[in-house]
């Protein structure tokens, strides 16, 4: 399994959001977080919508308008932000789809129970890590 930008962008955008949250902004601008993460404005707008769908983020229109988190960051992991952006954090495909690979069915598959246990050891530490302590994190590494 390898993260896309998508997951390692948006994750860095949320954190960068809670991060300045904390600081006391009432919204943060995509293009604040543009420029002090150093990505394109524009790939952050398109990440911005699953994580609004998934109701992690909300927005506020107008010139002091931007995003803020729609729960406490205590409450948001990981896993939740990256599922958003990448989908199933699994380690194979067929694993919980049934998709053929070749082993004749997944029945008959040795190996079935290695992506298994993979897969719940990869949600079960994204699960484990909050917003808030990722934006914890970068608060301090700030001073």
């Amino acid at each position: 399994m390898k993260m896309s930008t998508k997951g390692r962008y948006g994750l860095r955008a949320m954190v960068d959001i809670a991060a300045n949250c904390a600081k006391g902004e009432n919204c943060v601008s995509l293009k604040s977080v543009a420029t002090r993460q150093n990505l394109s404005e524009s790939y952050l707008e398109q990440l911005i919508s699953p994580l609004k769908k998934a109701g992690i983020v909300k927005s506020t229109r107008g010139a002091q308008g931007g995003y803020v988190l729609a729960r406490d960051a205590c409450e948001i992991t990981v896993g939740e932000i990256l599922r958003a952006l990448e989908g199933p954090l699994d380690i194979v495909e067929c694993e919980k789809t049934g998709t053929n690979c070749g082993a004749g069915s997944c029945k008959n598959c040795v190996t079935k129970n290695v992506w298994e246990k993979l897969s719940e050891s990869v949600n079960e530490a994204a699960d484990s890590i909050t917003l808030e302590m990722l934006a914890s994190q970068s608060l301090s590494s700030e001073n």
